[in-house]
């Protein structure tokens, strides 16, 4: 998948986000057995306080990690549907960023890795099954992170805006049924991080 739009909003003598040129399409997980069905694939979450604090869920695909903006963050609570903006695909390499994105870079901001791991098909699926439910607007997987955990689905909103989807959370074990603020799970010391970051700026 093409990264043109990732390079073409940043300018990486000001930013410290991954490159491209280290972005090989060859590296799209381990392989275990040597088929796509074993091929584990990561997830990540990353809180961005930027002009708007938001959480960023990405997924690895095609050596790529799709991505979406998701303004109050995954939720455990099937009750809610979280509104999720498909944005531009980012490099595998981002799985890892932390850190400032300088004040008049595009999303600059505060990064922090909310969550991570790795994520598989619903019902023994492969990464070809994932890529279809992306073109149908109809994601359905299983994350197995350190917060994040069991099944989801990505839906995408057909009468609205062309990127907007829903993120929801299926109903199984890991379901929790009150109120879920993701805030909540985030340190002091990140939040003030993110709130002292636009102050300066």
């Amino acid at each position: 998948m093409s990264l043109e739009k990732y390079k073409k909003k940043r300018d990486f003598s000001k930013t410290a986000e991954p490159g491209i040129a280290s972005n090989k399409a060859a590296v799209k997980g381990k392989v275990i057995k040597g088929t796509e069905k074993d091929k584990t694939l990561v997830f990540v979450v990353q809180r961005h306080h930027a002009s708007h604090l938001h959480y960023d869920f990405r997924l690895e695909m095609d050596g790529v990690l799709k991505s979406w903006a998701v303004p109050k963050g995954p939720s455990l609570n099937p009750e809610d549907k979280r509104l999720a903006m498909m944005v531009e695909d980012h490099p595998y390499d981002y799985r890892t960023f932390e850190g400032e994105i300088p004040a008049g870079n595009y999303g600059g901001g505060v990064v922090n890795i909310f969550d991570s791991g790795t994520y598989t098909a619903l019902n023994g699926g492969t990464e070809k099954d994932l890529k279809h439910g992306l073109h149908k607007g109809n994601l359905k997987f299983k994350l197995d992170g350190k917060i994040l955990k069991g099944e989801f689905a990505l839906v995408k909103i057909n009468s609205s805006e062309q990127n907007a989807w829903l993120l929801i959370k299926h109903n199984d074990k890991y379901a929790i049924q009150k109120k879920f603020n993701i805030e909540d799970l985030v340190s002091a010391a990140i939040k003030k991080s993110g709130l002292d970051f636009k102050k300066k700026s």
